[in-house]
């Protein structure tokens, strides 16, 4: 696969493309840039299989530059230093992120999924609704994408009840009663969407707290949904629950 790097410091350049040789040989770095107008011209010129690309570079960002792209045949993944709204967005759409300093195992995992969707031909779709998403400047109410076998499911934050451990796997439960499982550990959408009011009353369950209907004293405590489930409250989350609804 051929990969153009882009990131504003010389030395987060080097680093990666040291890690890539050593750890990801079928790697072939075509060009790297600095700033987006160059990255934007390197795209141009080389129409690479992959773009590692740093969100934040001095007075623009990584947006910006695909913002600027007409078309986008190509996997991303985003590089950061740091955990704010912009990976934040990249979460909610699905899309890979490497945290610096780059961990050569992560790595390693983002170029694999990559090369399992460059194989796919599935470009475009999930970067384009990332770039949407930004472009709303409405972070409060988002949507989700949630990446299946044969589609993904755009969804809004506020559709979702609830959402189940399975594994490594998550169901969601929707208002209008589909169910999606996901292959991802139910902890990352936890942390997703906690800033959302998401609440985990236990360790298998996070729940929406406007599906709640109310709160059942059986077996130690119990959350009744709107729509007729019952979800149990672990003894350990059982204050902080009773706080977020209010009890």
């Amino acid at each position: 696969m051929r990969a153009i790097l882009v990131d504003d410091e010389a030395a987060n350049l080097e680093n990666l493309r040291i890690l890539l040789d050593k750890h990801c040989p079928n790697i072939k770095v075509v060009a790297i840039a600095s700033n987006i107008n160059d990255a934007f011209a390197q795209v141009n010129l080389h129409h690479p299989d992959l773009l590692f690309l740093d969100i934040q570079m001095a007075k623009t960002t990584g947006f910006d530059l695909l913002n600027q792209l007409a078309e986008k045949t190509f996997e991303v993944v985003f590089v950061t230093a740091h955990d704010n709204y912009g990976i934040q967005a990249v979460k909610f759409a699905a899309l890979d992120y490497l945290l610096k300093p780059v961990d050569p195992d992560e790595l390693k995992v983002a170029v694999e999924k990559a090369e399992i969707r460059i194989k796919k031909k599935i470009h475009g779709e999930q970067l384009n609704f990332l770039l949407s998403q930004i472009k709303k400047n409405e972070p409060s109410t988002p949507k989700i994408a949630l990446p299946q076998q044969h589609e993904i499911r755009y969804v809004s934050v506020d559709d979702i009840m609830r959402c189940v451990a399975d594994n490594t796997y998550t169901f969601f439960f929707l208002s209008n009663g589909d169910k999606i499982l996901i292959s991802k550990p139910l902890k990352e959408y936890s942390d997703l969407l906690k800033p959302h009011g998401f609440v985990r009353a236990h360790q298998s369950h996070l729940v929406n707290p406007k599906f709640v209907k109310s709160w059942l004293k059986e077996d130690g405590g119990m959350l009744l949904m709107n729509n007729g489930d019952k979800i149990p409250v672990s003894k350990p989350n059982r204050e902080m629950v009773k706080e977020v609804l209010g009890k």
